[in-house]
């Protein structure tokens, strides 16, 4: 696989420090099976000082498909992570400018569709297959992961 760190770490700098020893979630990306998080540990240098550790943590799905929605197709061996889409937030956020509120988000590139390494079990996917009934074959759709397809 190949990591590429591009410029994140702006994304990944603030958040607040209420008690010690504790591990913030910076990114859980379950499409691309990624977990980024970060605390504060002692300096080896100068056990006085704390400094800001981050730890990667991917797990690279075995089997993965190049499609995950087509069973059949070949299996995956590259696998691409970017921090700067990792760390990307496309929810909008309100913004006050001159006074008037206005959506906004915190990534330009929140139009691209995200490349998914397995399922993510919040999202439907579906594939089709062909099914004989009667001696007639039909494509059939089914849901690979029915929890999020249909609804309660």
């Amino acid at each position: 696989f190949l990591l590429d760190s591009g410029i994140a770490y702006p994304v990944l700098a603030g958040y607040p420090r209420n008690s010690e020893d504790e591990e913030y979630v910076l990114v859980n990306n379950k499409c691309q099976c990624v977990t980024v998080t970060s605390k504060f540990v002692p300096s080896k240098e100068n056990p006085g000082e704390e400094i800001l550790e981050r730890n990667i943590r991917i797990l690279v799905p075995l089997k993965a498909r190049e499609n995950i929605s087509d069973p059949l197709s070949p299996l995956r061996t590259t696998f691409v992570y970017r921090m700067t889409e990792l760390c990307k937030k496309c929810d909008p956020v309100e913004i006050e400018l001159g006074g008037e509120i206005y959506q906004a988000q915190q990534s330009t590139s929140c139009d691209e569709p995200e490349t998914c390494y397995t399922y993510d079990r919040d999202k439907c996917y579906t594939t089709t297959f062909p099914f004989r009934y009667h001696g007639e074959i039909r494509n059939v759709q089914a849901a690979l992961t029915p929890a999020s397809c249909y609804a309660d």
